[in-house]
């Protein structure tokens, strides 16, 4: 049986003369949080659509759950997806609408009513559930798309660009949602976007998508652990002697000054026998050791710089 939920195998699309996917492979490890990251035009989108069975891809194979999408009716009650602008009817009442699903699922009237009302209350819509969709605002839809979303307990979940349109406080509220109502199962979750500090947030895995072509995909922690990095400020500029002697230690494989007092050190963890915490405490030691205790330090959003020197675009949507 294999350890995937999802698997993506040599998938290609074109529109026309535009190469919207060209040859794209990855699996999705069964009870993840999966990120399908991407520019504007890297190709996502299409390959959402394509695991959503919305679209037919002209060559190449995806299954869910080991069920190929062309039988996608196959995956009733253990399939959910959430397109980005899902509509839902305007006076019907939430839990008339939301109940609606489980019925198709088999579940009995008291049933499925239970499961909703207990749903709409993790998504603090329950005093809404026989009120219409104009009464809620652009977060509460947000919410009931993510009710729709987990309700029933399914297999996996495809979420496309769940906080898009939202203002900080509400995309942070539906981030904790996700991660709250993903803990409580055993759920795949795949969730398309832009957003680097919104998959760094919640997610475990990822696949970066850049002009169609896959760029890269794995665990975050392998992603980011590449490309660790520390932004440090001085009181001075450092001379030409400290930065040959910090770029002389193991850990570090680069310094690139961003500033007169502002410099990024690149951490080559992979290179180096110490691990993370140690390494970055032998290069404050060195530092002092050298005379150049640094004023401020931080490690950098390494996503977020894989991203932009992986496909050249500032990421999109970051708070």
């Amino acid at each position: 049986m294999s350890d995937f939920a999802l698997e993506i195998e040599n998938i290609s699309k074109s529109f026309d003369a535009v190469k919207a996917l060209d040859g794209v492979s990855f699996g999705v490890p069964k009870g993840s949080v999966f990120g399908l990251l991407g520019p504007n035009g890297a190709g996502k989108t299409t390959l959402f659509s394509i695991i959503a069975s919305f679209l037919h891809a002209d060559s190449g194979s995806t299954r869910i759950l080991g069920v190929d999408v062309d039988h996608i009716s196959e995956l009733q009650g253990r399939l959910s997806i959430l397109p980005q602008d899902a509509l839902f009817q305007r006076n019907v009442p939430i839990l008339e609408q939301l109940a609606f699903f489980r019925l198709l699922d088999g579940k009995t009237r008291e049933e499925a009513e239970a499961e909703v009302h207990a749903t709409l209350e993790k998504v603090g819509l329950a005093e809404y559930s026989k009120r219409g969709v104009h009464a809620l605002s652009h977060g509460m839809l947000k919410r009931m798309g993510i009710a729709q979303a987990f309700l029933g307990n399914p297999e996996v979940i495809l979420l496309d660009e769940p906080t898009s349109g939202l203002d900080p406080q509400n995309a942070k509220q539906i981030r904790d949602l996700i991660v709250e109502l993903q803990h409580t199962g055993e759920a795949t979750t795949v969730i398309s976007s832009h957003n680097m500090l919104e998959i760094q947030e919640m997610c475990d895995h990822v696949a970066i998508l850049d002009h169609g072509k896959l760029i890269t995909h794995g665990s975050v922690q392998e992603i980011t652990r590449a490309g660790r990095q520390l932004e440090m400020t001085f009181g001075r500029p450092l001379t030409d002697q400290q930065r040959d002697a910090l770029v002389s230690m193991q850990i570090i494989s680069a310094i690139e000054q961003r500033g007169p007092e502002r410099y990024r050190l690149m951490l080559d963890l992979d290179g180096s026998s110490m691990d993370e915490d140690a390494g970055i405490a032998a290069v404050l030691r060195s530092l002092l050791d050298l005379g150049a205790a640094p004023r401020s330090f931080k490690e950098g959003n390494s996503l977020e710089e894989f991203f932009l020197q992986v496909t050249g675009k500032e990421s999109e949507g970051t708070e």
